[in-house]
């Protein structure tokens, strides 16, 4: 399962913005955070915007905006480098984090998703945004359990995050870390070591994984590169639908082959004795009106119980 937008609401919230060695106010954090973050598409950067511009926060001109996929932002906001993304970004660019981990530990076994801001290599500031967990999720996720599936969930958030999510939602497993595009790698991981994958999402960045996995479900409320990816829509955000869609297609397998069966066994039995087979050694004679009217009734039968399917849900 992806966890923004299928686990959860995908409408995540700023939850907390926490000076770091400085006396800017949380507004003018949110005016030079929010500068940046209006050019990126990413759901967190949504967040942010939402959250400054509900503040009236005014916003700085900014000049060579970059964008790292699945990791932050970086520009130049009056002349100095700013710098706006996960721990591992303000890692790998050598600045220390050290001075900071206690909070962000707290945050992460939070379930909340961490920006870190650095000006000029100095951290100012840390943001914390949460996107809540639909009450249908746990609940979905059990259902599928017992249905001897294990379900697991793919997310680009911190580890200590997804394994907070994953504790809470009683997932089998969860893949942290994930940059956008390389959910896809992720899917072909699980099917290498011998998995049958099923992999739900709705995100742009989801269809690639949705496309190779054995069984791609979109949710409808998902994008429509999504939705033309997948093998099955849901038409609704919730993931009890899912188990919904896993339950009808186990029974139409089921339905599949007594039909199957059926529709064997009616010839084998009703051909010999339509074509005289028994009349040879003294047995009756079918009547080929009869006949006819027998295979019509075999296909009858076959479709009759096929039509079960369209009350399957409700006998659950």
């Amino acid at each position: 399962l992806d966890k923004t937008g299928t686990i959860t609401f995908g409408k995540p919230e700023v939850t907390d913005v926490i000076p770091i060695h400085t006396t800017l106010t949380e507004g003018e954090i949110l005016s030079i955070i929010g500068s940046l973050e209006k050019y990126s598409e990413h759901p967190l950067a949504s967040a942010i915007v939402e959250k400054s511009e509900a503040m009236g926060v005014k916003f700085f001109s900014v000049e060579k905006f970059f964008a790292i996929s699945g990791k932050g932002v970086t520009g130049f906001i009056e002349g100095k480098n700013i710098l706006i993304g996960t721990e591992k970004l303000i890692e790998e660019n050598y600045i220390t984090t050290l001075h900071i981990k206690d909070r962000l530990n707290n945050l992460y076994n939070a379930g909340k998703s961490v920006m870190i801001a650095a000006r000029n290599r100095e951290i100012f500031a840390i943001i914390a945004v949460s996107d809540l967990i639909k009450p249908t999720s746990k609940e979905a996720i059990a259902q599928i359990k017992k249905l001897n599936m294990k379900v697991g969930m793919v997310t680009g958030d911190h580890k200590m995050v997804a394994e907070a999510v994953a504790a809470q939602l009683e997932l089998d497993f969860s893949i942290y870390d994930v940059l956008p595009e390389n959910k896809l790698n992720e899917v072909l991981k699980l099917q290498k070591s011998g998995m049958k994958v099923a992999m739900v999402g709705d995100g742009v960045n989801d269809a690639p994984a949705l496309a190779q996995a054995d069984v791609g479900i979109a949710m409808g409320s998902g994008t429509d590169v999504a939705i033309e990816s997948a093998d099955i829509v849901i038409m609704n955000s919730n993931l009890n639908s899912v188990v919904d869609a896993v339950k009808l297609s186990k029974k139409t397998i089921i339905n599949i082959k007594q039909n199957l069966f059926w529709a064997y066994i009616y010839n084998v039995l009703g051909i010999p004795f339509a074509a005289g087979i028994f009349y040879a050694f003294g047995g009756p004679l079918l009547n080929p009106m009869i006949a006819g009217f027998a295979m019509a009734f075999s296909s009858v039968s076959v479709v009759t119980n096929a039509l079960r399917l369209r009350n399957a849900l409700n006998s659950k």
